[in-house]
């Protein structure tokens, strides 16, 4: 239902896929073992970098960060999206609207900016081979870290307190499975103006920052590699950033994929949401793969740890 005039809203009714209800149980089933392969793939990447101490590097330190977000960030919006799925029970209160904003916005930059340092950190590693241990320290990558996990959560504030200082007394449909900034600013009564320039610049300095020494990054890595002259040395080199790279490509082509293209005329804006929810939740559940399969390490560690747990429980 909606509200209207000058009452206030209190609660937000999230439309999802109302529109295609004849797709709600197969969507369940596919999301529920979608979101227990993220959970597992990522929570057994965790528990290799922890138990293997080859892997107690700064790139897997860093590899760790993106595995807990991989597990943060469907984890804000999945539980609500299976229950709304299964109930006629769409709605979230206002707090909890803000709430899911603030750790789904706060998640998705932390990512942007690990990324930027992950390029970086593969940068040094291929570009000052011999200077590595001396640049990337354990203290310079957890200050990277706390860095990264500080501007994403501070800069998700802004923009929640932005939103949310916004009125709402319109309609309180929020046409998404989940709150997410755009969504929520287009059911303001008031002048959107201000929260809509404070979403452009810090996107602009922010995310384009990232962006950009991210590119910069593979420019410059790209361009030490084809100056390697043995095919074996361009192999090897090219082999400690391949997985990263993928998972660059995989996040940002999501993300354009998501926000940036135009809303298609062919489809239902149910199609179109549920187009943007696959490809939402399938990226946390393919990072632990392209990482298990490209890094010989990774998959070494993951094959001892999961030696060790069938010996422990055929013992």
């Amino acid at each position: 239902m909606d509200v209207y005039n000058l009452t206030t809203v209190t609660q937000f009714i999230l439309i999802g896929l109302s529109d295609l209800p004849e797709v709600r149980y197969p969507l369940f089933v596919a999301f529920v073992i979608i979101y227990q392969i993220t959970l597992l793939g990522n929570g057994l990447i965790l528990l290799a970098i922890v138990t293997e101490k080859k892997l107690q590097t700064p790139m897997y330190y860093l590899l760790a960060n993106l595995s807990l977000l991989d597990i943060f960030c469907p984890s804000a919006t999945v539980p609500k999206m299976l229950k709304n799925l299964l109930t006629e029970d769409h709605s979230i209160s206002f707090v909890g609207c803000a709430l899911q904003l603030y750790f789904l916005v706060a998640l998705a930059g932390t990512e942007v900016f690990l990324l930027a340092v992950m390029a970086y950190d593969r940068y040094v590693a291929i570009c000052f081979p011999l200077r590595y241990s001396l640049i990337m320290t354990k203290v310079r990558c957890v200050q990277l870290l706390f860095g990264t996990w500080a501007a994403g959560f501070l800069n998700s504030f802004v923009h929640t307190m932005s939103t949310f200082s916004l009125s709402f007394c319109k309609s309180n449909r929020v046409n998404q499975y989940y709150c997410d900034i755009p969504p929520v600013v287009a059911l303001s009564c008031s002048s959107t103006y201000m929260a809509e320039v404070l979403l452009l610049v810090i996107a602009s300095i922010f995310g384009v920052g990232a962006f950009l020494i991210t590119l910069i990054s593979y420019i410059y890595i790209v361009s030490t590699i084809l100056k390697i002259r043995s095919a074996e040395g361009k192999r090897k080199a090219f082999s400690t950033c391949a997985s990263h790279l993928l998972v660059v490509f995989l996040f940002y082509g999501t993300t354009i994929f998501t926000y940036m293209r135009p809303t298609s005329s062919q489809h239902s804006p149910g199609r179109d949401r549920l187009i943007s929810m696959l490809y939402g939740v399938i990226t946390p559940m393919l990072n632990p793969i392209i990482y298990s399969l490209r890094n010989t390490e990774v998959k070494g560690a993951l094959r001892k740890v999961l030696h060790l747990r069938i010996c422990s429980q055929t013992a």
